[in-house]
C-alpha cells in the first residue's frame, strides 16, 4: 500500500486504531515540549501521576512566554519549572534562549518523529518533517509519563506547490494564501502534507514559517519532506546525523488536494482581525503605520532577520512608527550581533527585544488608542496585542520593515531590489542555555512559589446535569476570550482561582460573578469555539467556575479535547437553529446523562425554562466517554491505577 508522508509516520507510531479518517487512533510520541505560560500546570498534572522519570526520547521546558518580570510570579513559575524539570529527566531552556518552536527546530527536532507540545504552534516541527502536533498541557503530560496521544485520525490534504517565489514574496505569504482559501476553521480534522516542485524551492525556516500558521487553519498539523534542504539544515546545526529522507509513497492518494503556483503569489497581509481576512497588500493601500512588531515563532529565524536587517540599513525608522523587533533564539540574536545586522537595526531605531514570545501574547509593546500595528506574527485577534482598539495586520518581514521606514503599509516590491540571503554555511551552535536534568533525582529539591495554587479537579459525571445557560457568544470565539492572556494575567498561569476571575470577560465583565451565583452552568457557543491557543485553562478556568458544559455550533480541535480532560462536555446541536433558541438565563438539563453518553452521539438537552429540547452532537470515542464517566483525564488515570 502506498502511503502519504503523515501516514507513514503515524502508521510507525500506531499504538491502536486503524488509520481511517474519523476514527480514534493512539501514537506513541518521541519528544515533548513546553513552554512556561503552559507548562507549570502540565508539569502541575505530570507530579499527580506519580511518575518518577520522562519516558520520552527528549522532553524540553522553554522559558519564552512569561518573560516580564514585574512581581515575584514569573520568576516562581521559572525556578518550579527549572527544579520540577531536573527532578524529573527534563532539558530546561533558560530565560533568554529563544522561543520554543524556533530553538526546538534548531537544536532538538528530528525527521520523521512525533512531537507533542503545549503550544498551538508546535507543528512548526513539520517544517523538518517531524509530524508535531500542539495539545493542551494534561495530553503532555501523559506523553512525558510514557502515555499514547490519542486522537482522531485526520484527513490527509495535499497542498501541491508549483513554481518559484518573485523577490519580495515570502513563506508568510504562502500561508496567508492558504488561509484566505481555506479560512480558519478549513483545516478542521486534516493534516496539510506540502508537496510539488515548489517545496524544493522553500528552506526549512520558510517552510517552518508555513506550518507554524497552519494552526490558524485549525488543521491537526502541517508537514514537508525530509530532503535535501533539509539535509542541509541539520547539516549547518551540526546535526547532520539526525537526517534521514522522508518523502511520501509513489502513488499514495490523498483525501483532499489543492494547488499553489508560487509563482502567481504577491505580498498580502491579514487584516483585521482574522488571519485568513487577507488581501493584496497594494489593494489594500497606503495607510498610515504606528507600530512595526517583528518576530515570533513564525517569522524571526536567521533568515528573516537578515532581510529586515538589509532593508534598514543605512535608513532610519519613520518618526511616526515604534519598530521593535525579537529575533528567536539566542542563536539568531548572538549570529547577528557577530555580523553587524544588528548594529544596522539599533542605527536604523530600532528596539531590540529579548528573544522570546513577547508581543505576540499581549505581554509587552501594546499599541497605542486606536493604533495601527503591522505585525510579522500569527494571530491578529481583536485585543491580543493588549489594546482592544488596536487594529493589526500580519505580513511579511520584508513588508514589516519596508513599511516602518515609509510610515505606511507599503508593497515592498516599491522598494527596488529584494535583499537575497543565503543559508549559512554553519549555525553558530552552542547550547549552554539549556540545563540538562539531574542524574540523580533525590538530589533535587521541587521548588514551588506562594502563587503556585493546586489545578481544580472535576466530579464523576452525576446521572442529572442541570445549569443555566450563563452566558451565549458568537462565532469564532478564541481561546483568548475565554481565558485572557495579557501581560497582567500571564503571571497568573499556575493560580486558577486568580485567573477565573477574568474568564469571558472580553465577552461579559459579569461572566466569573454569574457563574459563581449560580454554581456553574452551560456556555452557548457559535461555530470555531475555542480556536486559537491550546491553553488548557480555557477549560479549567470554567471548569473552576463550575461550567458543566459548553453548547455550540462547532469548536476547534484543541479546546474541544481540553474540555473533555476536563470532564467537560463540549455538545455540538445538531440543528443550528436552535442555537437562537436558547436565551441567556435558561435552565437547562441533561437526564440520564451517562446513560445518554453510553448510548451513542445524541445528547438531548432539555430547556426547562421554555418547555422544549434540543438534541445535541458529542464526538467522543469510548476512551474519551470514560474519561466524561469519571469528571476528567486526571481521575480516569487514578481509576485506572488503583
Amino acid at each position: 500500500m502506498a502511503y502519504t508522508l503523515a501516514q507513514k509516520i503515524i502508521r510507525d507510531h500506531l499504538v491502536s486504531g486503524k488509520m481511517i479518517a474519523g476514527e480514534e487512533i493512539s501514537i506513541r510520541i518521541d519528544q515533548t515540549l513546553t513552554q512556561d505560560s503552559t507548562g507549570t500546570m502540565a508539569y502541575l498534572q505530570f507530579e499527580a501521576m506519580g511518575i518518577d522519570r520522562v519516558k520520552t526520547k527528549k522532553s524540553v521546558a522553554y522559558i519564552d512566554h512569561n518573560t516580564i518580570q514585574s512581581g515575584f510570579e514569573n520568576a516562581d513559575d521559572h525556578k518550579y519549572i527549572q527544579t520540577v524539570t531536573s527532578k524529573h529527566g527534563i532539558y530546561f531552556s533558560r530565560p533568554g534562549n529563544g522561543i520554543c518552536h524556533q530553538v526546538q527546530l534548531e537544536r532538538f527536532g528530528v525527521p520523521g518523529m512525533t512531537l507533542l507540545g503545549s503550544d498551538s504552534h508546535t507543528p512548526t516541527g513539520g517544517g523538518l518533517g517531524m509530524l508535531a502536533i500542539g495539545a493542551g498541557g494534561l495530553d503532555v503530560a501523559v506523553a512525558m509519563g510514557g502515555g499514547a496521544y490519542y486522537i482522531t485520525m485526520p484527513k490527509i490534504l495535499n497542498v501541491k506547490l508549483t513554481g518559484q517565489l518573485h523577490p519580495w514574496v515570502t513563506a508568510k505569504d504562502v500561508i496567508l494564501t492558504v488561509l484566505r482559501m481555506l479560512s480558519v476553521k478549513g483545516g478542521v480534522g486534516k493534516i496539510l502534507e506540502y508537496t510539488g516542485e515548489g517545496v524544493a524551492t522553500l528552506s526549512v525556516p520558510e517552510r517552518a514559517t508555513i506550518t507554524n500558521m497552519g494552526a490558524e487553519l485549525g488543521a491537526t498539523t502541517s508537514i514537508f519532506p525530509s530532503d535535501e534542504a533539509t539535509l542541509a539544515f541539520l547539516k549547518a546545526q551540526g546535526r547532520e546525523r539526525d537526517f534521514i529522507p522522508l518523502t511520501p509513497d509513489e502513488g499514495c492518494v490523498y483525501d483532499e488536494e489543492i494547488t499553489i503556483d508560487l509563482s502567481a503569489i504577491e505580498p498580502l497581509a491579514a487584516q483585521p482581525h482574522s488571519p485568513d481576512n487577507v488581501l493584496e497588500v497594494d489593494k489594500i493601500g497606503k495607510i498610515k503605520v504606528d507600530q512595526v512588531a517583528i518576530g515570533s515563532c513564525t517569522n524571526s529565524s536567521y533568515a528573516d532577520m537578515m532581510k529586515v536587517a538589509a532593508v534598514l540599513k543605512g535608513k532610519t525608522v519613520h518618526p511616526d512608527v515604534s519598530l521593535v523587533i525579537a529575533p528567536g533564539s539566542k542563536q539568531v540574536l548572538t549570529m547577528l550581533a557577530q555580523n553587524g545586522a544588528l548594529a544596522d537595526m539599533v542605527a536604523a531605531g530600532a528596539r531590540i527585544l529579548e528573544s522570546a514570545c513577547g508581543p505576540c501574547i499581549g505581554m509587552g509593546q501594546s499599541p497605542k488608542t486606536n493604533a495601527v500595528s503591522l505585525r510579522t506574527f500569527n494571530r491578529n485577534f481583536e485585543g491580543r496585542s493588549g489594546t482592544v482598539s488596536a487594529q493589526v495586520y500580519l505580513v511579511s518581514p520584508e513588508t514589516a520593515a519596508v513599511s516602518a521606514i515609509t510610515g505606511v503599509l507599503t508593497d515592498p516590491r516599491e522598494w527596488g531590489e529584494a535583499p537575497v540571503v543565503s543559508m549559512p554555511a554553519e549555525f553558530l551552535a552552542r547550547d549552554n542555555m539549556v540545563i540538562a536534568p539531574a542524574e540523580n533525582a533525590a538530589d533535587v529539591e521541587v521548588v514551588r512559589g506562594p502563587n503556585i495554587k493546586p489545578f481544580p479537579l472535576n466530579q464523576a459525571m452525576p446521572e442529572t446535569i442541570t445549569g443555566k445557560s450563563l452566558i451565549k457568544v458568537e462565532d469564532n470565539i478564541t481561546t483568548d476570550h475565554i481565558m485572557p492572556s495579557n501581560a497582567k494575567l500571564l503571571p497568573f498561569r499556575s493560580n486558577i482561582p486568580y485567573l477565573s476571575e477574568f474568564c469571558l470577560t472580553p465577552c461579559d465583565p459579569d461572566f466569573p460573578k454569574r457563574a459563581k451565583e449560580n454554581g456553574g452552568g452551560f456556555i452557548i457557543g457559535g461555530i470555531n469555539y475555542g480556536q486559537g491557543s491550546s491553553r488548557e485553562h480555557a477549560a479549567l478556568a470554567p471548569l473552576y467556575l463550575g461550567i458543566k458544559g459548553v453548547l455550540a455550533k462547532s469548536f476547534a480541535r484543541i479546546h474541544m479535547a481540553n474540555l473533555i480532560n476536563s470532564g467537560i462536555l463540549p455538545l455540538v446541536f445538531k440543528h443550528e437553529e436552535d442555537y437562537d433558541a436558547i436565551a441567556p438565563g435558561d435552565e437547562l438539563a441533561i437526564e440520564n446523562a451517562q446513560k445518554q453518553v453510553a448510548a451513542g452521539e445524541e445528547i438531548v438537552v432539555k430547556n426547562l425554562t421554555k418547555g422544549t429540547e434540543y438534541v445535541t452532537i458529542l464526538t467522543a470515542s469510548d476512551r474519551q466517554k470514560e474519561m466524561l464517566y469519571a469528571g476528567g483525564l486526571i481521575n480516569f488515570i487514578k481509576m485506572q491505577n488503583q
